[in-house]
C-alpha cells in the first residue's frame, strides 16, 4: 500500500519535484535543528483602523508588523515606541508570545496567504478602532472567533471620534457586532451603552476560579475609568456573557465594565475604555495618561490575563463554565507512529513514504498530492470530558506545485463533526495559498463542545491538474 501511495504522490513537473524535495529537506534541517522557544501564544494588535489618531498612540511598538525589529529583547516598556507598549513588553518577556500589529493602510482578513491574516494568530486585539470595518472585515472577525479565535474588544467613551469622521469606537464596535454577515443577533450577549463616564474604580466580582479575575499575571480588584462607558449584558441572547468588573453602584446585567463571551469556539473580552492600556509613553505629540501604572488599579493584570484566557492559555474561562478536569491528552495515535490504527482515513493517508518528511518519527498523514482530482480523509472521534477547556493542536506543511497567488485551487478544511456526522464547526480551511516549507502549529478552541462525543476530521480536495500535499503531524487535543 505504501508503495502505490509513494507511486501515486508523483509531481507534475520537474520544478515541482525539485519544490518538494527542498521543502522536505528543511523539514528534517529543522527537525535536526534545536529547538527553539514555544510561541503558542500569537496576538495579532490591530492599527489599521485610526487607532493613532488624534492623541491615540494604541500601538505597541513603531516597528510593524514585527515589534521585534525597534528591539529584539526588550526589557522596558521605552524599549518599544507606543502607548500599549508596556502590554506588549510584558507578554514579549515571558517568552510564551508572538507579537504582531496588522499596519495601517492594511485590511484585516482570515483564510488568506499574507502574514498578518488572521488564520495565523490566536487573538486579535482591537484598541479602540477609529473607522468603521469594511463588511469584508466584518466578516473575517466574526469567522476568526466563531472558529476558535479570542477577540480582545477595547472601547472609549462616545465621542470620542479622534480622525472626525463620524464615528467613535462606540458605533464601530456595535456595528461590528450587529451588521454583519455571519451573526447580528446579538452573537456575544452584550451591547456598549452611549455613555461618556468621566472617572471611577470599577471593581472586580467575587469569584476565585476566573481565570481573568485571577490568572498568571496577578489577582484583579479595580480598574480604571477616565472618560470610558459600559456595556449592557444581555445573557437571554448568550448564556456565556459574563460581566467581570462593574461600574460603582451597578451589578448583574448594568454597568458591566469588563465583560468576556463566547461566540462559536471563540472567545470575546470587552473593556470600555482605552486609559487602562495607555501606558503613559509613546510618539511625540500625543497627549497620554498612565492608566496602565495607576496605583488605585490592577489594570496590567487585567489586560495580561485577559490575553492569555482569550488565547487559549487557562484551564477555565471568563465567560462562565469552569469545574474540575483531569489534564489529558485525547488524541488515539496522535502522532501516527503506530501506522493506520485509531484513525479514519482514506487509504494511504497516513504513511512512512520518504517522499514527504514527518516533523517527528517516521509516520504521518498526507492527504492529497496526487496532482490530479481527489478528496482525502482523516478523522478521529472522541469524549470531551464536561467541565473541561479543550485545544486542538496540529503541525500542518503545505507544499503545491501551483503558481497562482491568488486562487485556492486545492483545499485542506478541519472540521469539528456530532456523533450523526452533522458538522459542527469549520475551524479553519487551508489551501496552495498556504504553501510553505516545514511544519506551522496550529491551534483551535474546542471548549464549547466539552461533555459532547465530537469528530475530528480532516477534508483534503485536490484539483484536476497541478499537485498540492497537505501534511499533518503531531496532533494532539489536551484538556485541563
Amino acid at each position: 500500500m505504501l508503495g502505490f501511495r509513494r507511486s501515486r504522490h508523483r509531481l507534475t513537473t520537474a520544478a515541482a519535484v525539485f519544490g518538494l524535495l527542498v521543502a522536505g529537506a528543511a523539514v528534517q534541517a529543522s527537525a535536526a535543528a534545536p529547538a527553539a522557544a514555544a510561541t503558542p501564544h500569537r496576538i495579532l494588535f490591530d492599527n489599521a483602523h485610526a487607532e493613532t489618531a488624534g492623541n491615540a498612540d494604541w500601538i505597541i511598538s513603531t516597528s510593524q508588523p514585527d515589534p521585534l525589529g525597534q528591539d529584539s529583547t526588550p526589557s522596558a516598556e521605552t524599549d518599544w515606541t507606543g502607548a500599549l507598549s508596556s502590554w506588549g513588553v510584558a507578554l514579549q518577556k515571558t517568552g510564551d508570545y508572538s507579537l504582531k500589529t496588522l499596519p495601517s493602510g492594511s485590511s484585516l482578513a482570515y483564510g488568506g496567504s499574507t502574514a498578518t491574516d488572521l488564520s495565523n494568530f490566536d487573538t486579535l486585539v482591537l484598541p479602540e478602532p477609529n473607522t468603521l470595518f469594511t463588511t469584508a472585515e466584518k466578516t473575517a472577525i466574526m469567522t476568526f472567533v466563531k472558529n476558535g479565535g479570542g477577540l480582545f474588544m477595547v472601547s472609549d467613551h462616545t465621542g470620542a471620534d479622534r480622525n472626525n469622521d463620524g464615528e467613535d469606537a462606540v458605533e464601530i464596535l456595535n456595528d461590528l457586532m450587529t451588521n454583519n454577515s455571519v451573526d447580528s443577533t446579538d452573537p456575544f450577549g452584550f451591547s456598549i451603552d452611549t455613555l461618556s463616564i468621566s472617572s471611577d474604580y470599577p471593581s472586580a466580582i467575587s469569584d476565585s476560579s476566573n481565570a481573568v479575575l485571577h490568572g498568571s499575571f496577578g489577582t484583579v480588584t479595580k480598574s480604571l475609568i477616565a472618560s470610558g462607558t459600559t456595556a449592557t449584558l444581555k445573557p437571554a441572547d448568550n448564556s456565556a456573557v459574563k460581566g467581570l468588573l462593574y461600574r460603582t453602584g451597578y451589578s448583574g446585567n448594568t454597568g458591566a465594565f469588563f465583560a468576556t463571551s463566547t461566540f462559536g469556539s471563540g472567545r470575546v473580552a470587552f473593556w470600555g475604555d482605552s486609559s487602562p492600556i495607555d501606558d503613559g509613553t509613546g510618539q511625540s505629540g500625543n497627549t497620554l495618561y498612565d492608566g496602565w501604572n495607576d496605583t488605585g488599579a490592577t489594570n496590567a493584570a487585567l489586560a495580561l490575563n485577559a490575553t492569555e484566557w482569550l488565547a487559549g492559555g487557562s484551564s477555565s474561562g471568563g465567560g462562565g463554565g469552569g469545574g474540575t478536569c483531569t489534564a489529558a491528552q485525547l488524541l488515539a495515535n496522535p502522532g501516527f507512529e503506530s501506522g493506520n490504527t485509531s484513525w479514519t482515513a482514506t487509504s494511504g493517508v497516513i504513511t512512512n513514504s520518504s517522499s514527504e518528511a514527518a516533523r517527528t518519527g517516521s509516520y504521518k498523514a498526507w492527504l492529497n498530492g496526487y496532482g490530479s482530482a481527489n478528496t482525502d480523509t482523516l478523522s478521529q472521534s472522541v469524549t470531551i470530558p464536561s467541565g473541561c477547556a479543550a485545544t486542538l493542536n496540529f503541525y500542518l506543511h503545505v507544499d503545491t506545485a501551483e503558481t497562482t497567488t491568488s486562487t485556492a485551487y486545492d483545499t485542506l478544511k478541519a472540521q469539528v463533526l456530532n456523533s450523526s456526522g452533522t458538522v459542527l464547526s469549520t475551524l479553519a480551511t487551508y489551501s496552495n495559498l498556504n504553501a510553505a516549507s516545514g511544519y506551522t502549529l496550529r491551534s483551535f478552541d474546542l471548549s464549547s463542545y466539552a461533555g459532547q462525543t465530537v469528530t475530528v476530521k480532516f477534508t483534503g480536495t485536490e484539483g484536476s491538474t497541478l499537485q498540492t500535499s497537505f501534511v499533518l503531524d503531531d496532533t494532539a487535543l489536551n484538556v485541563s
